[in-house]
């Protein structure tokens, strides 16, 4: 009995806070919503912009260091 309690414990605790979790879950408002969307293209934006100097940088060095042959 001991060895299925202890394969059981830790899958009922998880239960149990999973549980716990999406009662604490609730959909997000407009203005949080909003909030968070214009966060994220901040986001892709910015890595975006450094991807892109990055990689204009690069092309350069790269050309001198294999030659242009």
């Amino acid at each position: 009995m001991d060895a299925i309690d202890s394969v059981f414990d830790p899958l009922r605790e998880f239960a149990k806070d999973s549980v716990r979790l999406v009662k604490r879950c609730h959909k997000p408002d407009r203005k949080e919503f909003t909030k968070v969307a214009f966060r994220t293209a901040i986001g892709f934006v910015v890595m975006g912009f450094v991807g892109f100097f990055v990689k204009l940088i690069f092309i350069p060095i790269n050309n001198i260091i294999v030659g242009s042959g």
